[in-house]
C-alpha cells in the first residue's frame, strides 16, 4: 500500500497509453526500439501495461523540450528503477 509520500501506482494498458501520448501503437513500439519510451511490463501471458508515472514523465519531458538523447537517459533510469521497486 502506498504511503502519503508516494503516488498510487496505476498500470495503463496499451490503448490507454496510445491516448495519453497521442500516437498509434506502431509509433509507440518504434519509440521503444529507439529507447525513447519505456518497455512494457508483463502482466500475464498475453497482457502488458505501462506504469502511469513513466508515461507522465515521458510526456512531461517532451513538453519541456528535452532531446531524444535526454529522454533515452530518462527511460534507462526509469527502467533501472523498476528493478529496485518493492
Amino acid at each position: 500500500m502506498a504511503n502519503g509520500n508516494q503516488e498510487k501506482l496505476i498500470i495503463l494498458r496499451q490503448k490507454q497509453v496510445e491516448i495519453q501520448i497521442g500516437l498509434p501503437r506502431s509509433t509507440m513500439y518504434l519509440r521503444i526500439q529507439e529507447g525513447t519510451f519505456t518497455k512494457p511490463v508483463k502482466l500475464g501471458a498475453r497482457a502488458v501495461g505501462w506504469p502511469s508515472t513513466e508515461v507522465s514523465a515521458i510526456n512531461s519531458a517532451r513538453i519541456a523540450g528535452m532531446t531524444d538523447e535526454e529522454i533515452r537517459i530518462l527511460v534507462k533510469n526509469m527502467e533501472a528503477a523498476r528493478k529496485f521497486a518493492k
